[in-house]
């Protein structure tokens, strides 16, 4: 049911958010077999979204693929109005997208819920926030107690095939990332944030 409900809303956004990297990046992937809204009305053809619609529907993936709360979006998108390059800044350097990013974790949602548990360590201390700040030297490690959990099972392979952005330096024998530079304003993102920033200047 939970899966379902992560797939309900990659339809109605009419976007591949990888909740499920696995299941995304394969023939069963919901938008595959089923690339319409959800419901008994989602094959029938629809008007051409509004401004508002597309606002609103860019605002959403953030808050889903960051877990981010609507009070949290409000008050990120008020203090640095006018600067997306800084927020762009702020929601890849959270700890849990880092931890994805490192390919610690095969999804956002799985890494936010590593970093909770306490599997985390940054620069030797144990961190359980998720939306903890990276900053530029600092190393990302997982908590040797938790080597052998059933989440960095495949850990190895996963590694072996995944090169992080240039901003993050991976070193693949040690399990150990290293924050080195800053998130390029050109991310490839799944969102506009100019978009949500009109959203919020409103």
């Amino acid at each position: 049911m939970r899966r379902r409900a992560k797939e309900k809303k990659e339809r109605a956004l009419n976007e591949k958010l990888f909740l499920k990297p696995e299941r995304c990046s394969s023939h069963k992937c919901v938008m595959v077999r089923r690339p319409f809204p959800p419901g008994q009305h989602g094959q029938k053809r629809r008007r051409r979204p509004s401004e508002y619609a597309r606002q609103l529907k860019e605002k959403q993936k953030i808050a889903i693929v960051y877990g981010l709360t609507n009070k949290q979006m409000a008050n990120l998108f008020k203090e640095h109005a006018g600067d997306p390059k800084k927020i762009v800044s702020i929601l890849e350097k959270r700890l849990d997208t880092v931890v994805f990013h490192l390919a610690f974790s095969p999804s956002q949602r799985m890494a936010r819920q590593a970093v909770n548990h306490g599997h985390i360590m940054v620069n030797g201390r144990k961190v359980d926030i998720p939306s903890y700040q990276v900053e530029e030297g600092d190393t990302i490690t997982i908590r040797p107690q938790s080597r052998d959990i059933g989440l960095f099972d495949d850990l190895d392979i996963r590694l072996k095939k995944h090169e992080p952005p240039e901003w993050l330096k991976l070193n693949k024998d040690k399990f150990e990332g290293k924050c080195v530079g800053q998130p390029s304003e050109d991310a490839i993102l799944p969102f506009d944030i100019n978009l949500v920033g009109e959203f919020y200047s409103r």
